[in-house]
């Protein structure tokens, strides 16, 4: 098979991550299979069928120790906390360096550090407080390279800290912490005195002096402060610590304890931990609307083995000997899913919808018992991870409740071969190389502007729609996103509860945890965030990112460093060569209809409404850009005047530089009662919704059918930019905004992350 085959010839987007992230010395496609299966047939095959994926590390570096080079397979791991004196806290920062250096992303909680103005035995007296070090991380950050990248970071606090306020307000500088996500770890004590409104204690006792810090704070106000952020910044995030360690195989345990989260908070995990990746693509599992439960089953335990063999090869690989330590003891993975949107259009099914809870919740209970049965059956083959003591595990909530007791006595027979089973990240980049959605997202849109170099260097800005989309659309012979039946529902357009539901469905068996993130639209209130965090902690999340269109954040997602000046536009005489639409552009003066001249040649289209015929004509320049439109709606007994506003209004659209899309979408869809009585009584032939949509569709018909030749540039300095067909205009579009460092594009927030839709770029890879 080639990379063609597999992935679609007309998947260039994909094609593109896969070589450039994924590929290895030219090797070819069947290569690399057997590369990142390492001689496991079943694994390879499921890869083969865009089943299942590794998460990128090992599926860009298993194997390449081969080549003397020195790259883990983790995505990810949690550094040792600093404790309180300044050898610690350097030395966290080298671990860090290390840990970066070979391609893994990092987590440090910084509970430990004495808060701002504690006493210290040195020179300084008083202590700057556990915020003021997060900078030293941020530096280190910023400091280690991969790949032509910076390592992915997150700095967590104890919500009983009494830094706790600075820490919740560090970003709000925007050039502060631009290298790292931020997490509060939130007790149940503390939702609770939110939730009664109630004081609470904030506390700290450095050990070396014995002082003992006290703060008393109004929970409801330091609860809102956290809120306002998140609507207005996105950080910090939450995460819901006694849920968090309550709700695993571990919980139990006294000998293990969680030290902090991996970058995307997907990662519960101990001191020195790490997880290894896969997840499976659940929208290659459906046939002809039903879930195949019995292959995916078989699928979670391919996939179970399939990551312990990575495991065990990888162990002598982590940078520093404490994590290949804690790897080796508590054998811990992340098996995960991507696809769901996908799988629920597939089935019918509405992503929030009563019957799509019900499903998720299904399919996740089958695949948990289905892992752990897996990994019972390993143990009984090669041993129990050595930390092992069933008398422990078999206590635990989540394992009584995720378990039956066939499984049960399996476990106590063989044991387990992991402590830690199932997570879901972000699959960003898996994700869109594939043409599916990430992770237990929705679709984030129906339609995305995409920018791509052409063979001469030009900039092309697009449209394209989401994958599912277009497939169902072609399938059904669609012609426009507004036919599209309800279940085809976007983040944007999700209610936001039902967002938390379906994450809840899942989370109930996952015993790690979700990267996910719930996008709020711009006009979301503060009271709004409170709510939804308010609901996620009693619906049992672990944690959770929201993200509200347009918050201030947008200015931090791309580094000043990273953009790029325009260069001043210039135009010149000899520059223009014969260019469709070249006054739309807003750098252009726009055209009276007297320099049209006294001759426009057009073409007239005559359309059914209810009311009878539109005579529709629409007229052209000497250059065959679109300058007119009028409308005559005859002698059937239309109304004139609206038929004139409609064709001024377009008129002086065009002349005033608006692209012919944005003068479609204004009035394309607006309904008539009598065009959807006249539709509905099929006695006669109808064009559209209303005389506004059947002028809008007119309008894009007599567009795109000159518009089919050949493409026309407008040269802008050394570089050119052109306007696809089938595209929005360069001065709608805004690379200041949530920019893509790679190509420039808007980045979405997806996955407990932020992904371009463009070229694959992932903030968490």
């Amino acid at each position: 098979m080639k990379l063609e085959q597999w992935l679609g010839k007309d998947n260039q987007l994909g094609m593109d991550i896969w070589k450039k992230k994924y590929q290895q010395n030219d090797e070819t496609f069947e290569e690399w299979l057997d590369r990142v299966s390492g001689g496991n047939k079943e694994v390879k095959e499921l890869i083969r069928e865009k089943k299942f994926l590794f998460g990128g590390r090992i599926l860009s570096n298993r194997g390449m120790c081969k080549h003397d080079r020195k790259l883990t397979y983790s995505n990810c791991y949690v550094i040792q906390p600093p404790e309180d004196n300044i050898e610690s806290i350097f030395e966290c920062a080298s671990k860090l360096a290390r840990t970066f250096s070979y391609g893994g992303g990092c987590g440090i909680d910084i509970s430990k550090l004495s808060p701002r103005g504690a006493r210290i035995n040195n020179s300084a007296k008083e202590t700057t407080g556990a915020v003021s070090f997060m900078e030293l991380y941020n530096l280190v950050t910023g400091l280690i390279g991969q790949n032509g990248r910076r390592g992915a970071l997150m700095l967590s606090l104890a919500c009983d800290h009494p830094d706790l306020e600075e820490f919740i307000s560090i970003k709000n500088d925007l050039e502060k912490i631009t290298k790292a996500n931020i997490s509060i770890r939130m007790s149940d004590d503390f939702m609770k005195a939110v939730k009664y409104k109630e004081n609470f204690c904030l506390q700290y006792k450095r050990n070396e002096t014995g002082e003992y810090i006290v703060k008393e704070v109004y929970a409801p106000d330091i609860y809102q402060k956290i809120c306002e952020n998140n609507w207005n910044y996105g950080e910090p995030g939450m995460l819901f610590w006694d849920t968090i360690t309550g709700s695993n195989l571990l919980s139990e345990d006294d000998r293990f304890e969680f030290a902090g989260v991996n970058p995307c908070a997907e990662e519960p995990l101990p001191a020195g931990g790490s997880c290894l990746l896969g997840s499976i693509n659940l929208a290659e599992f459906v046939e002809d609307g039903n879930f195949d439960i019995i292959g995916f089953k078989d699928a979670v335990r391919i996939s179970v083995i399939a990551l312990n063999e990575v495991l065990d090869e990888g162990l002598m690989l982590h940078p520093l000997e404490e994590q290949q330590n804690s790897v080796r003891d508590w054998r811990q993975i992340g098996l995960g899913v991507f696809g769901l949107a996908d799988m629920l259009i597939k089935m019918g099914l509405k992503y929030g919808s009563a019957d799509a809870v019900d499903c998720c919740d299904w399919i996740a209970s089958e695949m948990i018992e289905e892992a752990i049965i897996a990994s019972s059956e390993l143990a009984s083959e090669k041993g129990s991870y050595p930390m092992f003591d069933f008398d422990k595990v078999c206590h635990s909530d989540f394992f009584k409740y995720n378990t039956e007791p066939t499984t049960f006595f399996k476990v106590n027979t063989h044991g387990l071969r992991n402590s830690q089973l199932l997570t879901i990240a972000p699959t960003g980049s898996l994700s869109t190389m594939l043409g599916v959605s990430g992770g237990i997202e929705p679709i984030y849109d129906t339609h995305y502007i995409r920018k791509t170099e052409s063979l001469h260097g030009h900039e092309e800005f697009y449209t394209v729609y989401t994958p599912i989309v277009k497939e169902y659309m072609d399938e059904h012979g669609l012609n426009d996103i507004s036919e599209l039946p309800d279940f085809f529902v976007t983040a944007k357009q999700l209610d936001p509860m039902n967002r938390v539901d379906m994450q809840a469905a899942w989370q109930h068996h996952i015993d790690a945890s979700i990267s996910s993130t719930v996008n709020l639209p711009e006009s979301a209130t503060v009271e709004d965030v409170m709510q939804l965090y308010m609901y996620a902690w009693q619906r049992n999340l672990k944690g959770l990112t929201v993200f509200r269109e347009n918050c201030a954040r947008l200015a931090i997602l791309s580094s000043p460093a990273e953009k790029k000046e325009e260069p001043e536009i210039e135009i010149h005489e000899e520059d223009i060569i014969a260019t469709p639409q070249v006054h739309q552009l807003d750098y252009l003066e726009p055209l009276t209809r007297e320099e049209l001249g006294n001759r426009l040649s057009g073409s007239t289209y005559v359309k059914e409404v209810a009311c009878g015929h539109l005579y529709i004509t629409i007229n052209r320049d000497e250059n065959d850009n679109l300058v007119e439109v009028f409308i005559d709606p005859g002698k059937s007994g239309g109304c004139v005047a609206n038929a004139e506003c409609l064709g001024r209004y377009a008129s002086a659209c065009m002349r005033a530089g608006m692209t012919i899309d944005s003068i479609v979408d204004v009035t394309k869809g607006v309904k008539c009662s009598a065009c959807s009585q006249a539709k509905g009584s099929k006695v006669k032939h109808i064009d559209g919704l209303s005389c506004g949509d059947v002028v809008a569709k007119t309008i894009q018909e007599e567009y795109e059918r000159y518009n089919k030749q050949p493409k026309k540039t407008v040269s802008k300095n050394a570089k050119d930019i052109t306007w696809h067909k089938f595209g929005e205009d360069f001065a709608s579009y805004k690379p200041e905004e949530n920019a893509c460092p790679e190509c420039g594009v808007k980045m979405a927030a997806e996955g407990g992350c932020v992904v371009c839709k463009n070229c694959g770029y992932s903030k968490c890879d």
